[in-house]
């Protein structure tokens, strides 16, 4: 009897130990797959986005991409979370390739209010660039790239090209003067121009900055600096650097403006923000790459004043003075021949 009685404790005890080990491995697995992607849902106010933790079926990419677009549109059962998409937007086609996932929309989308929009898309691109192999996101509207009010193309996105701001600050309109470098007529020189801008607090400054120099100067005295048709990938901060990462537009030879004019238009603009000190500029995430001839893109870039125009003020003031020295050294000289003159009249 005794001899049984232990035998059964130690089943027991094998059984409890087996369910133990059991249950840690189902918890160690459901974390795992609980945080490994979320939807990225409204709230029911369409003030922010709210992650959900999704559990995928699909495992490849491409059928991955599609399940995340389905569950997008689809209508949350919580009363808490709005679906981004819903009814009203339909993704009409979509393609992978190279790392870039290029989302067709139907006209439908451009009915979205503004608010409205830079939620949708934050969603979309914070939920889809999850999927491995997935490393920018661009949109269209049929044919046409999406664009801005003021009609630059959004160009390629990624997670990162959104801020997360607390409660209903991440819409807000904000105003900032910034301090912008352009070059100037000739392609030589830089010309300073103050702007005041009124911007979506979703956009970072540094992103701010950089659409400004693309688009190029509110007044005539400049031109944009930056080679025409370049797109911004990315831009972030870490440490007081800025890393601009640029596609290979960037690349392109203009060279009625010095390559140094493009360079210190960038850095110099950047190192313009509290927060930035140097600036690394990348192309498609490389920097081994040499702009020209001689800016290696693997230097971290300081300001540099140098190549900046003096300002009209001190210009004037310099060919003031400048014609006052030739008036003078003409007056000498005339002295110096009427001295002469009278030295010859005197023999």
């Amino acid at each position: 009897m005794v001899q049984e009685e232990i035998m059964k404790l130690r089943i027991c005890s094998l059984l409890g130990l087996l369910l133990f080990l059991l249950l840690l491995a189902g918890c160690a697995r459901q974390g795992k797959e609980q945080s490994e992607y979320s939807i990225f849902y409204l709230n029911k106010e369409e003030t922010k986005l709210l992650p959900v933790p999704y559990e995928p079926g699909a495992e490849k990419s491409e059928r991955l991409i599609s399940e995340l677009l389905r569950e997008l549109a689809r209508q949350p059962e919580s009363v808490d979370y709005k679906s981004p998409l819903g009814e009203r937007v339909q993704v009409l086609s979509w393609s992978l390739l190279e790392g870039q996932l290029q989302l067709t929309f139907g006209s439908e989308y451009t009915q979205m209010d503004p608010v409205s929009e830079v939620l949708c898309r934050a969603a979309v691109v914070r939920t889809l660039s999850q999927v491995e192999g997935v490393e920018f996101i661009s949109f269209s509207i049929g044919d046409a790239p999406l664009v801005d009010k003021n009609g630059t193309p959004i160009g390629m996105m990624t997670a990162e090209s959104f801020i997360e701001n607390p409660g209903e600050q991440i819409n807000s309109i904000q105003t900032a003067t910034i301090t912008l470098y352009f070059a100037d007529k000739s392609g030589d020189k830089l010309v300073q121009e103050v702007q005041e801008c009124h911007y979506n607090s979703n956009i970072s400054m540094e992103k701010l900055v950089i659409e400004k120099l693309i688009k190029g100067p509110l007044g005539a005295e400049g031109i944009s600096a930056i080679p025409s048709g370049t797109k911004l990938i990315n831009v972030s901060v870490l440490d007081g650097v800025c890393f601009v990462n640029f596609d290979e537009g960037f690349m392109a030879q203009n060279y009625e403006i010095e390559e140094g004019v493009v360079i210190y238009s960038i850095v110099n603009s950047l190192v313009e923000l509290t927060n930035v000190n140097k600036v690394q500029i990348s192309v498609n995430g490389d920097t081994s790459k040499t702009y020209r001839e001689k800016f290696s893109l693997s230097t971290v870039y300081e300001r540099d004043l140098d190549y900046l125009e003096a300002p009209k003020d001190q210009k004037e003031a310099k060919g003031a003075a400048s014609q006052a020295t030739e008036l003078m050294e003409q007056g000498l000289k005339e002295t110096e021949q009427e001295q002469k003159n009278t030295k010859k009249r005197a023999e």
